[in-house]
């Protein structure tokens, strides 16, 4: 059984190159694409999908709000939504995920990861690209334990690293 998936991306270029990605896997079926977050919200309703890969900078209707709408829309049948974006900011991910996106995942991530991460959040699994989690993590243990932040932040940072060595 095919994993259906709604492409939200204001750009044309950016849409199409998802849907050849996600359309070469065996599993993977784009049942739609949206123009704008509005258009999100009407085609999650018409197209029942799976997972909604979630641009979130896009005119209309943000990813965020359109996010939080199929999320209070759909209730327990709700699709998964997995934010994508260019933009590596805290408060994006902080509000994705407080709007109900499943995952988070940066727009330069490699063509095997974008599938597999439509796979984890449609599985039921949350995810969060490796450098969002990296950051988080330093951040999170830097408000925490102030000398273990600083431990971690070093560890994550590869500047640190090279001028350590």
């Amino acid at each position: 059984m095919s994993i259906r998936i709604l492409i939200a991306d204001d750009q044309s270029l950016v849409r199409t190159g998802f849907r050849m990605i996600l359309d070469a896997e065996p599993d993977l079926d784009v049942v739609g694409e949206a123009v704008n977050g509005r258009e999100a919200v009407d085609k999650a309703k018409a197209a029942k999908p799976d997972v909604i890969l979630m641009d979130i900078r896009m005119p209309d209707l943000d990813g965020i709000e359109a996010t939080r709408r199929i999320v209070a829309e759909g209730g327990e049948e709700a699709p998964k939504i997995l934010m994508l974006t260019t933009f590596d900011l805290n408060e994006y991910v902080y509000e994705a995920l407080r709007a109900g996106a499943s995952g988070f995942l940066l727009k330069d991530v490699p063509a095997e990861q974008l599938a597999d991460g439509v796979r984890v959040v449609a599985a039921g699994e949350a995810l969060l690209a490796p450098s969002v989690t990296r950051r988080l993590l330093a951040e999170d243990f830097q408000f925490r334990f102030p000398r273990l932040g600083d431990a971690l932040s070093d560890l994550f940072d590869p500047a640190s690293r090279a001028s350590a060595g």
